[in-house]
Parts: C-alpha cells; structure tokens; sequence
C-alpha cells in the first residue's frame, strides 16, 4: 500500500476516495480468480454424490457482504445439513465431520484439476479453507448450521421464538445460532450502494491499523463496525454519493461514545410478537454498546464497552487531524433512537439532538434578512412589478425547526398577482425573474452561510439551501409567489370572510382546483396559529416531526404518507384539548399524540379562529368538510385545505408504527410506570 501503510489518517479529505480505490479495494482480477474458486468450491460441496449430508451453502463474513479489503480477509461458508432438525443439534461437536468434510473436499478439488491456489485445513476450532491469488487470500471458517430459514423470502416470527427457546434450553451464548441467519446479513449489506461499502473499507482498514499499532489492546468486531457504518449512513446521508469525509467524521464521532450506542433495525423482525418485544426491550434496555445484529435479535454484536476504548482514543486522534478538515463537518447522527429514550428523558432528548444550533439560526436568520431585502428592493428593479410584502413561513418562523431537517418559506406577494387565478397562471414567470436575479446575487453575496440554489425546476417553488460553513446543519429555503388575499392584516385580527367566500367558489367551480391549493396566501396565519404558543409545546411538535421522519425513512417505499403539517396541527390539538398549560409532562403529550394517529379512522378537527359558521356560504361548506372521509384535519388557516386527507394518504402505516411505539420506553416515566395520555376527544364537535 506503499506510502499509506503507516497512517490513513494522514490521507487528506478530499484523496480519501482515491485512497480507498487505489488502495483498499481488492484487484479486480484477484476478486474474479477468488470467486471463481469459491463457485467451484461451494458447487462441490452441493454435490449429492460426495456431499448427501449439505443442503446448502451460504457465504458470509466479509466476503458474503462483499467489504473485503486488500491483502488479506475474512470469509464463511456456512453449510446447511440434512440432520440438523434444530437449533441445539449445532451444539454438539462436529469435528470428525467437519474433518471428514475437508478431506473429501481437498480429493474432489484436486480430481477437477484444481491443485494450488486454495487449502483446506484442519484446525482445533473446525474446519477452514483458505483461497489465495497473488495478491488476495480470504480465509473461510467452514460453518454447520441448522437450516433454520428454510427456503422463505423472510424469517416468520416462529423462527425467532424456536431461537429464543432454543438459546434459554441449551444455556447458549446470544449469537451462538447466528451462522443460520447468514443469508440474512448477506442480503441486509447487498442492497447498500457501492460508495458505502468504501466507506466501511475505509473504517476496517483505520480498526486494523489501530490493532496493528496497538499490540494487545481489545478492538470491537468488524462486523460491529460495519454496521455502525451502515447506520450512520442511514440516519444522516442516505444518498448513493456523498462527502467520504464527512462519513468518516461521522462514524468516528459515534466511536467516541460508545456507552450511548443503541443500534438496532427491524428488517427482518419487530417489536409485534411478544417473544421478540421482550428480547429486544431486555437487550436494547442494557448498558451501552449495543449494536444489534440485523439478522438475530438476540446477539449484540458489539463486543462489550472494554474493547472500544483504543478506538475511542484514535477516534479523538484522526477527527483531530488536520488533513480530515473539521469545516466540512458531519451527518447529523444519534447515538441512541428516540424509541429506546425513557419518558423522563425525553426533555433532555430534544434539547441534546433536535433543538438546532443557536448560533447557526442566527446566521440563517440574518441570510435571510439580506435575501427579504434583496427580493423587496433588487429583484423586480427593471419592471412595474413590485413587492407589496414578504412573510416568513416553515418551522424556522414558527419556532419548530429541527437540527438539519428544517425548512423556512419566504412568500412573496407581487402585485402583478391580482387574484388566486392570476397567482395559478402567471407565478411562473414571476419565479423565473425572482431565479434570475438569485442566481446573480449569489455571486456577490457576502453571507456567513453557502447559498445554494437547487437545481430542480418547479413551476409553484424556487428552492434553494442555506449551510453552515461551520456546522453540519442546513435550512431548505421555498420562495413562493402568492396572491396577496388577506392584504395588510393586522396583528390580532381574522380576515374578512370575502377572501374565503371567492376561494370557495373556486374550489367548487369545475376549473379543477384542489382544496388547498392557495394555502401560501394564508402562510401568515399559519404561522401565527403555532408562533404563539408556549416553548414546551413547539419542543413536542419537534419531537413528534422527528418520529415523523424516522417512520418516513422506514415507510417510504410502502406508501405515502400524511404530510407533516397533519401531525404538528394534531399536536396542537392534543395539547389545547388535553393540557392546555405551559408546562407539561413531555412523555404524556408524545403519548396523547400518537394515541390520536392510531385513531385516525375517526379524527374530524378543526378550528374557527380565523373562519368560522357564523357567515352562510361558510357554514355550509364546512359542514360538508366535516362529513368528508375521516381523517379530517382542516388547516386553521384555510377551510379548503384539509391535510388529514381521508383516504388519500396511508395513514393506515403511521397507525401502526404508532401502536408498535406504546411498547417503547418513551411511554415509562422514572418510576417504570406506564404513561398515561391525556383524555382527548378525537371529534371537536
């Protein structure tokens, strides 16, 4: 590896990518010779003449999950045999097998012609087969397992109840069955991308050197590490190509806190069927690390907190260094899911991982000024157009922006849009000058943030993102044209109930407009509706939009989901109806909240604080809404918009992520006792 051998941390940011390339991967042609001699070795073994015993063979280790680094590496062939019944029948010895196994194997291979290049050895653990080309050798730990899968898509939960039982019986470590479930892992890591897997190429050949260099000190296992890796690409990237430094700063940052680690997917099993329930709360509950093994609920791969502790140092050491460039900063990251956060906790929780950084709003909020003021007296300079006023809007007005998740709305109201049909046909062009011009003044901007303008093109939204140069944190910014329906409104007061009469006309007319579809002229409103309210209660709705997010990653690709405005305007609900006071038992409220998602097949909520059934074509139409397909939820800002939605989203998964939740600890308070939601009625009428 010539000069690298010594100190990947000395390789700088931006060569990382080439180093793992250059340097780390296996040789293209020792990979085609390896697995070449691998297809031959496991068809041998699948050969009922000579093999009647072996089922199946399954590769594992570093090899099956295809993050073999150069030189020398790690592999398992893991053979499923015809009398395996069960699990405990691993628990006896197999050695004359095993030996019996190897010797058959090494005079098939030499009888096919096969005479160098591979070995097959007898040791005091096994059985092991080491396959080498000049510049590569993995070393497969020959493995006998109980077929415990059978020849499904995906474990039942029957499979890991016979495990639970099976582990209590036999008095077996956790993981001592974890050979069965290989075929799991391997399919876990494949449907990861290419540039992930460097970056786990990456952290393994960092842990060797930290071991090489470090003779005698205990390191956690790879594979505790690669799923470490996995998970802090998960929770914070999650895209195909990404900054390999600022992965590597992330993962480094999780090793430095070890004692907070609580990893765990539900890929393969869950938190419904009362065996695992208990296994998992048992394990997630315990000291920290905990890195679960995505295929084996009962096995903690993390080798226990000692052996992490050289790593926690060099972690220290290389995000120090110079040449990992701290401006670039990291993925936003925790240790710990919020399921597994006791209800005390959950204060504590907010304001460690979800509050964002003070001094980075500052800067946001004064980008954000200059922007305003550009747009109110630069933009529309070379025509008649004019500004009339712009409003803040999203979480950052509101006050419920979370840490590199947040958004911030600036409507502009042009008075070239003359009414909400005008808003509808003529906002494109307006957006194109407003792009135009931010485009050039962002050549010339002097901001404490990157101004960013996204490159996708949408006729309703310019977009665009404010990033900290020093932080790891960003705001989506949306510019949005709107037509100016409530004009000057003054502070305290509701709108003239006109401006909705002709937006009701509107959407009853047959020139296909959607309920909702003006709801940036109310932005105003909608901001004010929450911008009002105690601190506490906009922490809650940070802590709900969070859950939020963690059920959309899970859910994405079963269904869509209600959006996120449905659950904070859910959230105020419960506090006004449940608790109304400033301050609040934050487990009670997140418990109320996800109490009303399970029941969202009878939610009808609305509000009349800026609308109301006093004027006619009002009342009639809002009765109509209220009889609309349950779940209801009327924006309190705009009677046509009703982003509970009925049946238009699938509520029917954030319900039952919300019931597999009552389990959590989030819902104990200090004490062990469950948590009580508050007593919320689920109509308002």
């Amino acid at each position: 590896m010539g000069n690298w051998e010594s100190q990947v941390s000395s390789v700088p940011a931006q060569q990382l990518g080439d180093f793992v390339q250059n340097s780390l991967r296996p040789y293209e042609e020792c990979q085609r010779q390896i697995s070449h001699l691998v297809d031959v070795i496991c068809s041998t073994l699948k050969e009922p003449q000579e093999f009647p015993i072996v089922r199946g063979v399954v590769r594992g280790g570093s090899y099956g999950r295809k993050t073999v680094l150069r030189g020398r590496s790690d592999g398992t062939l893991v053979l499923f045999l015809d009398h395996f019944q069960q699990f405990r029948d691993q628990k006896e010895s197999h050695q004359d097998m095993l030996r019996i196994l190897g010797h058959r194997l090494m005079m098939r291979l030499v009888a096919q012609g096969y005479t160098d290049k591979w070995e097959v050895l007898t040791t005091q653990d096994g059985l092991v087969i080491k396959v080498s080309t000049r510049w590569q050798s993995v070393v497969f730990e020959v493995l006998p397992a109980f077929n415990a899968l059978g020849f499904g898509e995906s474990p039942s939960p029957w499979v890991y109840r016979d495990l639970r039982r099976a582990l209590d019986e036999t008095k077996a470590r956790p993981g001592a069955f974890a050979a069965c479930f290989t075929e799991l892992q391997e399919k876990f890591f494949s449907k990861y991308p290419r540039k992930l897997k460097d970056l786990i190429l990456l952290m393994k050949y960092w842990r060797q050197q930290c071991q090489k260099n470090c003779v005698g000190s205990s390191v956690p296992p790879v594979y505790a590490l690669e799923l470490l890796t996995v998970y802090a690409w998960e929770q914070g990237c999650g895209a195909q190509d990404f900054d390999m430094a600022q992965g590597v700063r992330t993962v480094l940052q999780l090793v430095r806190q070890p004692e907070k680690l609580c990893i765990y997917w539900t890929v393969n099993y869950n938190f419904e069927e009362e065996t695992i329930r208990n296994t998992l709360l048992h394990l997630l509950g315990s000291p920290g690390p905990i890195i679960l093994d995505p295929a084996d609920p009962t096995n903690n791969v993390s080798g226990g907190l000692s052996c992490w502790q050289l790593l926690k140092e060099k972690a220290h050491a290389w995000l120090a260094a110079p040449s990992l460039n701290s401006e670039l900063g990291s993925w936003n990251v925790l240790p710990k899911p919020l399921f597994m956060t006791p209800g005390h906790h959950l204060d504590k929780f907010i304001k460690d991982f979800l509050q964002p950084n003070e001094h980075f709003l500052s800067q946001v909020q004064q980008a954000i000024d200059l922007i305003c003021k550009f747009l109110r007296e630069n933009c529309f300079r070379n025509s008649t157009t004019k500004i009339q006023k712009i409003i803040k809007g999203g979480s950052l007005a509101k006050g419920t922006a979370l840490k590199n998740s947040s958004d911030a709305d600036l409507v502009v109201f042009p008075d070239s849009l003359k009414s909400y049909t005008s808003q509808k046909t003529e906002r494109a062009q307006v957006l194109r000058e407003i792009k135009e011009q931010l485009q050039a003044y962002q050549k010339e901007q002097q901001l404490e943030v990157i101004f960013e303008v996204s490159k996708w093109k949408n006729p309703r939204v310019l977009s665009f993102s404010l990033k900290s140069r020093k932080h790891c944190e960003y705001i989506h910014v949306d510019v949005l044209p709107a037509f100016n329906a409530l004009g000057q409104l003054n502070s305290g007061s509701t709108p003239d109930p006109k401006v909705y009469t002709e937006l009701i006309r509107l959407c009853k007319s047959p020139d296909d407009v959607l309920g909702g579809e003006f709801s940036t002229c109310f932005t105003e409103l909608q901001r004010n509706f929450v911008v009002s309210r105690p601190t506490k209660l906009k922490d809650l709705i940070r802590l709900v939009k969070h859950w939020y997010q963690q059920c959309k990653r899970k859910l994405k690709s079963r269904g869509s989901l209600p959006p996120k405005y449905a659950l904070e305007l859910l959230t105020v609900y419960a506090w006004e109806q449940g608790s109304g006071a400033e301050d609040f038992d934050t487990a009670e409220g997140f418990r109320t909240v996800l109490d009303l998602v399970s029941q969202y097949q009878q939610l009808c909520v609305f509000w009349t604080v800026n609308y109301s059934l006093d004027e006619d074509t009002m009342r009639t139409f809002l009765l109509a809404q209220i009889q609309k397909t349950r779940p209801v939820i009327l924006d309190p800002a705009e009677p046509t918009g009703d982003v509970g939605g009925g049946d238009r989203w699938c509520w029917h998964l954030l319900a039952k992520e919300a019931k597999e939740w009552f389990s959590s600890p989030c819902f104990k308070n200090g004490a062990g006792y469950p948590v009580q939601p508050w007593k919320v009625p689920v109509r308002v009428f």
